[in-house]
């Protein structure tokens, strides 16, 4: 028998948990894992945190948080980070959870729906999938397209104005009909006004054509998108269209990658070099009216030598130029559509992972994912762009300063 004055830890706790509410419970549940988590840590990095040691492999450098839903309710997870390598507890925490369920679901339809390739099956053992049921797959990609579906149709005119908005096209293959056919996704991303970046929609089209484009973009506009001061886009014809209809205060920026290509197209291969080093030194330019006057050199640089170059530049200098109408601080997010490569690259990862599409369902549930996922990413991030420059950004549009000078770039002669 116990006696009264000796303390027994076991029922203390147990009566005390038994008792306890559920702040309590979720509490302690959430110090306890932040606990392990950091022992963890502390294994991998090979001493404990704050203590010196000569076995010392990297050194803690503060934590990052993501929610985990449990019975208890939404906890705070506490994940330390490592000045040098990552730690990821993949025991406790799925990481891009909704990503991985969507590559896992397409990759398994088209397993069991017979299309798999050598390919396909090394990865559906890779991941594991190989003892999914029909059943299994459908229940896990109904859930998955009710979240896609949520984001693709969510509200936009909460988190707006959307200052300056990025579109592009990306082509993805597909069976239909008992053909592999190309199939295209159509996605625009944004700035929002709290200067993070979100994608603002994705829409799956048989082409790119302009009415395709149009109702993409008719569809933004219709779930509340709206103070576009700025869109970048390539120059498809369709595209610029549909921006000038259903965007009408907006402005069009061309792409300078994009539209470089199309310079390099018509330029002997002899003289490119020279003429795009001409071209980059637009961009370089410390002001509005100095790129314009680099510009105006440009153009006379080639006028004698290369009429068809000099007659392309000329005709593109508003739309490629337009950049230089916002302040200097933003000129490379906007002047073309590279901040998008890394985006487009997470989703070429996963869709080059799966070949050919089953059907378009599995395009928009895999792409869907990525994007959602990746948009949780922005918003939890550093801003974009700081709220002090959308605010310069969103004033009148800054006049070019005319007949103002700038200093020519040193460039090898252009030869006949």
């Amino acid at each position: 028998m116990t006696a009264p004055h000796i303390i027994d830890p076991a029922r203390l706790l147990g009566e005390a948990l038994s008792e306890a509410s559920p702040d309590l419970m979720r509490s302690l549940l959430q110090t306890t894992i932040n606990a392990l988590l950091s022992a963890d840590a502390d294994a991998i990095v090979g001493a404990e945190y704050g203590q010196p040691s000569s076995e010392r492999l990297a050194q803690r450098n503060g934590y990052r948080h993501r929610p985990l839903d449990t019975r208890v309710g939404t906890i705070d997870v506490a994940i330390p980070k490592l000045r040098t390598g990552t730690y990821f507890p993949e025991w406790l925490l799925d990481r891009r959870k909704r990503a991985e369920s969507a590559l896992i679901t397409v990759v398994a339809d088209c397993y069991l729906a017979g299309v798999s390739t050598r390919r396909m099956d090394k990865l559906v053992k890779t991941l594991g999938i190989d003892s999914l049921s029909k059943s299994q797959v459908s229940r896990m990609a109904g859930e998955l397209d009710q979240v896609v579906e949520a984001f693709r149709h969510r509200p936009l005119d909460d988190a707006g104005p959307f200052t300056f908005v990025s579109a592009d096209a990306l082509t993805i293959k597909v069976r239909e009909d008992g053909r592999v056919v190309n199939a295209v996704v159509l996605l625009a991303t944004g700035v929002n006004g709290d200067g993070h970046r979100e994608v603002l929609g994705m829409r799956v089209a048989t082409s790119e054509t302009g009415a395709a484009w149009n109702e993409f973009f008719a569809d933004l506009v219709a779930r509340g998108l709206g103070g576009v001061r700025l869109v970048t886009s390539d120059a498809h014809a369709g595209l610029v269209e549909a921006i000038t209809a259903n965007l009408p205060g907006a402005i069009w920026q061309r792409c300078r990658t994009h539209y470089a290509a199309n310079l390099m197209s018509i330029t002997p291969k002899s003289m490119w070099p020279a003429v795009k080093a001409m071209l980059h030194s637009v961009y370089d330019q410390p002001d509005a009216a100095a790129v314009h006057a680099q510009f105006e050199r440009l153009i006379d640089y080639v006028a004698d030598a290369l009429p068809q170059v000099a007659e392309h530049l000329d005709a593109a200098r508003a739309d490629l130029l337009a950049f230089t109408g916002f302040p200097k601080k933003v000129w490379r997010q906007i002047w073309s559509n590279n901040p998008t490569e890394r985006l487009n690259k997470e989703i070429r990862r996963r869709t080059d992972a799966v070949g050919i599409f089953p059907n378009r369902g599995a395009i928009t549930r895999l792409v869907g994912a990525v994007l959602a996922e990746q948009t949780d990413e922005w918003v939890e991030g550093r801003r974009y762009l700081s709220l002090e420059v959308l605010t310069a950004c969103r004033l009148s549009i800054v006049e070019t300063p005319e007949g103002k000078e700038a200093k020519p770039v040193a460039l090898p002669a252009l030869t006949a």
